[in-house]
């Protein structure tokens, strides 16, 4: 049985991986990078760049329908599917060729073994495909991502994740959403724009719950006047079962006992490490309680030799902070040296219809820690969100008094993601809110809400 050795082995081609391998090539080392599927990984093929593409559609569907307000006389939109789904390939085949380092990762010598299969552990120091391919190498990054939780209940097997609901071949006429966090609320609001009928379960007391809780109330309101059927703490999920039209779920709540019927059910309830087979025993990696891998600040593994990053290690697990993560991880491996992927800001946010994203601390941990001023401007009193008839939103900024720096930005409605970019440069570099009121931010700008609510917050301070 042949084996193939190098320096470095990165398991996993996602964001994390790929740059990993991209590092510890360009540091010397021979490296070797293994994938079960397809290079780029999730983020590639069913994660950032296929679903950025749906919801830019769906951004579309809702521009052309307000084209009349504007006096534009058009037929009403119609989607054809098979037609976007088209696009969709197109775009990520253009992603891997252009945007995923490939180019880099050959030229620095990596060699590059995709759709190989699962693998897991021989040894400490080898992992094995399931056609008995082996490959060792004196250090390995895990770098193998997640898979969607599952949930013991009766009948699970009937639902979808959502990477199924992205690969539907056509747009199903009603969905049902469990979950509200970053991944079922797009799904629910793409689908919606799509023309499904859609019911948004969330089984805490408000949807988007990472959010604080103005963002939350404002994308409710949204979704639910744009036609989405919001269920928040709605009880207790009891089975699913075939039903005339697609998959029944029935739950319960204060001892009532309901049900809905849906074409699909997706399930988007969290995400688990996707290392149950890969026996990580033998190399002596440990999990936490919740199965992901165990890594320090310089995301090394209880195993000296082993170093993982991304979504395995279940941080963060958005695509810059996996980048961030493989980047240290193979600067580490390579050098020896103990250099930490951690960062104090990191801006989050989720493309649905309105937008929402953070950046910064919220208004409870920020209180807990300093005296805080707080202050909100609504999209509705300023001119861009006016002149485009997108006045739905707010922008929170959290700002400490005592040296008026900005600690936290919370923002929900048009561009919302694109904004929180700027205000992640305003906290990094720990400007003051008089600073950020002083910018001569272009007008009329969606930016222009955020020197706003800088110059409401200034005169609170005085």
């Amino acid at each position: 049985m042949s084996i193939l050795s190098s320096d470095v082995l990165v398991i996993g081609a996602g964001p994390a991986g790929v740059i990993a391998a991209a590092r510890a090539g360009d540091l010397g080392a021979r490296t070797t990078l293994v994938t079960s599927g397809a290079f780029g990984g999730m983020a590639a093929t069913d994660g950032p760049a296929p679903v950025r593409t749906l919801a830019h559609a769906a951004r579309l569907m809702r521009e052309a329908r307000q084209l009349e307000r504007y006096g534009v006389t058009v037929s009403p939109p119609r989607l054809d599917y098979p037609r976007l789904l088209a696009r969709v390939d197109a775009v990520v085949e253009e992603v891997a060729r252009s945007s995923l380092l490939r180019r880099q990762i050959e030229e620095a010598g990596v060699a590059v073994h995709a759709e190989i299969g699962p693998v897991h552990f021989v040894d400490a120091h080898t992992v094995e495909t399931a056609t008995g391919q082996r490959f060792e190498a004196d250090k390995i990054i895990l770098c193998v991502g997640g898979v969607s939780r599952r949930l013991p209940i009766p009948g699970f097997e009937l639902t979808a994740t959502h990477s199924d609901a992205w690969a539907l071949t056509a747009v199903p006429e009603t969905l049902i959403v469990v979950g509200s966090g970053a991944t079922g609320a797009q799904v629910a609001s793409v689908f919606n724009a799509f023309g499904a009928e859609v019911q948004l379960f969330e089984a805490g007391d408000r949807i988007v719950p990472t959010e604080e809780p103005e963002v939350s109330a404002c994308v409710a309101d949204a979704f639910r006047a744009s036609g989405i059927v919001v269920h928040e703490a709605f009880g207790a999920i009891q089975s699913f079962e075939p039903a005339p039209g697609g998959v029944r779920m029935t739950w319960t709540k204060d001892g009532a006992r309901r049900e809905a019927v849906a074409a699909v059910v997706v399930i988007a309830v969290g995400w688990v490490a996707d290392t149950a087979a890969m026996h990580l025993d033998r190399a002596g990696v440990g999990v936490d309680a919740r199965g992901f891998v165990q890594v320090d600040e310089a995301q090394q593994t209880t195993a000296p030799h082993v170093f993982a990053a991304g979504d395995v290690t279940g941080r963060l697990m958005l695509a810059p902070q996996a980048q961030q993560g493989g980047f240290v991880a193979a600067t580490n491996a390579v050098t020896g040296s103990r250099e930490s992927a951690a960062r104090a800001v990191n801006p989050l946010g989720s493309f649905t219809d309105p937008e929402y994203a953070q950046v910064g601390l919220g208004e409870v941990a920020a209180r807990q820690a300093h005296d805080v001023e707080v202050v909100a401007i609504g999209f509705d009193v300023t001119v861009r969100a006016i002149i485009d008839g997108r006045t739905t939103g707010l922008c929170k900024l959290i700002v400490d008094r005592a040296d008026h720096r900005v600690l936290g930005c919370h923002i929900v409605g048009e561009r919302a993601v694109e904004l929180a970019q700027i205000a992640a440069v305003v906290i990094e570099a720990g400007m003051t809110v008089e600073a950020l009121a002083q910018l001569p931010i272009s007008f009329p700008t969606y930016a222009g809400i955020l020197g706003r609510a800088a110059a409401a917050a200034v005169l609170k301070l005085r």
